[in-house]
């Protein structure tokens, strides 16, 4: 059987670390090697993780730089032939990993597989469903985002591609799957395998800004890079209509639709086609500035909830 490694960084994540453990350690799975790497949590996080121990394969805890060190604390442990991160707030859903290890298998060429998944709020009540697509380098170098926790990758590609790094705090996931991806393919799977938490505390939330920022780093990083400069070069419109259009999404999350409506006119300038995939977000943003903000709410719920949604909408 291959051997999964699973990771999990946690920081002052207390109100969710436990249901994040029981969602890795109930899984139908085996053999996985759990790894939790805290980063001297002050909350009862410690505590949570010791009275899991025995079922853990290594835990730490200890102060660290944040998220990517965390986890790339655990990816030097890592013996797995698989490997993926889940967060302290996120969840995997019964039967993620089996999934993930028989996609992979199915895909003998693909160094990432990465499944659908679900938004909850802080009590686990459902938000909406994220479907994504069959997305590969290019999409990704337009900012389609991958819902991160529902992704496992190849540790022999990921140790050619190298770890996170460090200097990024809210994309450092996407620049990891450009790098993958530059290496081998990666598929979508048409089944939901993770609940990605959306609460004040999140990063997507409490600081929207920064998602914005990193990809327009993240699109200095690939015009720097001698493979993916000419395919910027020859799509640059679109790429760059998607880093405003990330841009608007995290803005809006984070509760700023102003800022959300700006980011979302500058990529309709560079390419009106792909921007307008978000034009729920954009009647909501503007619904909010006008002071409809309940009607934007329960009219971007009732087009979420519609039935065969495109998954470009993410």
């Amino acid at each position: 059987m291959t051997l999964v490694t699973i990771i999990t960084p946690s920081y002052n994540q207390a109100a969710f670390l436990e249901q994040t453990l029981q969602s890795v350690l109930s899984q139908d799975y085996h053999p996985v090697e759990y790894l939790v790497v805290d980063g001297g949590s002050n909350d009862g996080s410690q505590e949570i993780i010791e009275k899991h121990s025995r079922d853990l394969d290594w835990w730490v805890s200890e102060k660290d730089t944040g998220q990517a060190e965390a986890i790339n604390k655990g990816l030097a442990r890592a013996q797995g032939e698989v490997v993926a991160w889940l967060n302290s707030d996120d969840l995997y859903q019964p039967g993620a990993i089996a999934g993930a290890v028989a996609a992979l298998q199915a895909n003998p060429e693909a160094g990432v597989v990465f499944g659908d998944a679900i938004t909850i709020d802080a009590a686990g009540n459902l938000i909406k469903p994220l479907p994504l697509g069959d997305w590969g380098l290019l999409d990704l170098m337009g900012f389609r985002i991958i819902c991160q926790p529902a992704a496992f990758m190849r540790r022999s590609i990921l140790a050619q591609a190298g770890t996170l790094d460090t200097s990024y705090h809210f994309l450092l996931d996407h620049q990891l799957w450009l790098r993958m991806a530059r290496l081998a393919p990666i598929r979508h799977i048409s089944s939901t395998w993770a609940a990605a938490r959306h609460h004040p505390g999140a990063k997507n939330v409490s600081q929207a800004a920064g998602f914005g920022q990193e990809a327009f780093r993240i699109l200095d990083w690939m015009q720097s890079q001698l493979d993916l400069a000419p395919v910027v070069k020859a799509h640059h419109r679109r790429i760059r209509a998607g880093a405003y259009r990330l841009s608007g999404r995290y803005l809006l999350d984070g509760g700023l639709p102003g800022p959300a409506l700006n980011a979302y006119a500058h990529a309709l300038w560079y390419s009106p086609s792909f921007a307008l995939q978000h034009w729920r977000r954009m009647a909501f943003a503007m619904f909010s500035l006008l002071g409809g903000k309940r009607l934007a709410s329960w009219a971007y719920r009732r087009w979420s909830s519609q039935p065969n949604q495109p998954a470009s909408t993410r």
